[in-house]
């Protein structure tokens, strides 16, 4: 197997690590960096267990190989401890019963964040739209359409 150096920041830590060129990024998160709050779940994309931040932007790491995060800007779970936003959306979670088995909260918290801060006004409509990509077998999703929306409202009345 081919191994290549990736440089990448994850969570703000600049990294160069030796990796296997097919290494795809949620395996090089959860095995070479043991950040496992990126959970894998189908691994062909569809389930969204596995969402995080690329440069910003929601992605799943499942089907992205690591080596095409060459100099990006990785945001996993873990780097949202401090943030506003994924601090009332944890609430929020808890509040409405968002949680059952928790495999699926932290892509859920992930596109959770997205939602929030880039369709201000959106309506449950909208919200259960761009949740189409994450699946819960265990909520239902009306507790987590819920929180996201009592987020978005407590947003707007700031």
């Amino acid at each position: 197997m081919q191994t290549i150096t990736l440089s990448l920041s994850v969570n703000g830590q600049i990294l160069d690590r030796q990796i296997q060129a097919r290494t795809s990024l949620a395996d090089f998160l959860r095995e070479d960096l043991l950040l496992t709050g990126t959970n894998l779940g189908c691994e062909h994309g569809v389930c969204g267990a596995c969402t995080l931040q690329i440069e910003g932007t929601p992605a799943r790491s499942c089907i992205t190989l690591a080596a095409s995060c060459e100099s990006k800007k990785v945001r996993t779970i873990e780097d949202f401890q401090n943030d506003d936003t994924m601090s009332a959306l944890r609430e929020a979670f808890s509040k409405e019963h968002a949680l059952q088995c928790g495999y699926c909260t932290p892509g859920m918290l992930m596109t959770a964040h997205d939602i929030v801060n880039r369709i201000a006004l959106a309506d449950e409509a909208r919200v259960r739209k761009e949740l189409a990509g994450n699946l819960c077998r265990c909520t239902g999703y009306s507790g987590i359409v819920k929180a996201i929306l009592s987020v978005l409202h407590a947003r707007r009345q700031a």
